[in-house]
């Protein structure tokens, strides 16, 4: 596995790669409809664009294996940690660890003193073992669905 900065000519492998995610590894703690509203198909399009500019501001991080992507993450120069998707087919693999320390050790460069991130309920564990601490539960509203997930925090 390789980790290395974000390149635009990622944009269609990361937007698909998030909704095959969503759709599969999420599923086990959302419904269909709450899926349906987190990662709606007909929105596809538009990501492609708006994540690419985003991604291009952030400090983004791909993980390669092969030639594939299977892994991404984002944090803002505000310490905020925007998005963390793996592949559905290489999950356990230590992926997110790896994206997530490197975006760590960029924010202490940085000089942050602190990552915040709003974590799924599938998210959250991985989180809590890498020393995040929930601030509060939250209800977020997508498409008229609502899904839960968390606020969390932690000091660098």
């Amino acid at each position: 596995m390789n980790v290395r900065r974000f390149q635009a000519s990622d944009i269609n492998q990361i937007v698909t790669l998030f909704y095959e995610t969503v759709h599969s590894v999420n599923g086990r703690d959302y419904s269909q409809e709450q899926l349906d509203a987190w990662a709606p198909v007909d929105e596809q399009a538009l990501k492609l664009k708006a994540w690419e500019e985003s991604m291009s501001r952030n400090m983004t991080y791909v993980a390669e294996t092969g030639g594939v992507i299977t892994g991404f993450s984002d944090m803002t120069v505000e310490g905020h940690l925007d998005r963390l998707y793996v592949h559905k087919d290489y999950q356990g693999q230590g992926i997110a660890s790896a994206l997530v320390e490197r975006l760590e050790q960029e924010a202490k460069r940085w000089g942050l003193t602190e990552i915040n991130v709003e974590a799924s309920i599938t998210a959250r564990p991985f989180f809590e073992k890498r020393g995040y601490r929930v601030i509060e539960s939250q209800v977020v509203e997508r498409r008229g669905v609502q899904l839960v997930n968390y606020k969390m925090l932690k000091s660098l």
